[in-house]
């Protein structure tokens, strides 16, 4: 069965943590321990802010580093799952459900791409 990567695109500036519904914790659990039982998830996390990150770049032939904040990018990934999913539509359907616990305001976005085996 195939393997998709998930990534969730925030507007990280946008959405604060006080932003967050009370009982969203909860929801967003139930909905992970659903994909579990279902054998669907293999792993799934949030990421910390990009203030805490480092992009690293190969150009021209040499390695530069750039600490976070990255304010020149508007979306960043702020999480990503990882699903084993019979196809594509039923990992779609599982990011459907995923992005529709967030309140109706926010913009979030989810990329779904399949995992090249080797």
């Amino acid at each position: 069965m195939p393997r998709f990567l998930s990534m969730i695109r925030i507007e990280e500036n946008q959405i604060q943590e006080s932003d967050f519904p009370q009982d969203f914790g909860e929801r967003m659990g139930k909905l992970l321990e659903e994909m579990t039982k279902a054998g669907v998830m293999l792993d799934t996390a949030g990421l910390r802010p990009t203030s805490d990150g480092t992009r690293v770049t190969w150009s021209g032939g040499k390695i530069s580093y750039t600490d976070g904040p990255f304010t020149e990018t508007k979306e960043v990934v702020g999480g990503y799952a990882i699903t084993q999913c019979k196809d594509k539509a039923e990992a779609l359907e599982w990011a459907k459900r995923f992005l529709e616990f967030h309140p109706a305001g926010w913009t979030i976005t989810c990329e779904v791409r399949e995992i090249e085996e080797a």
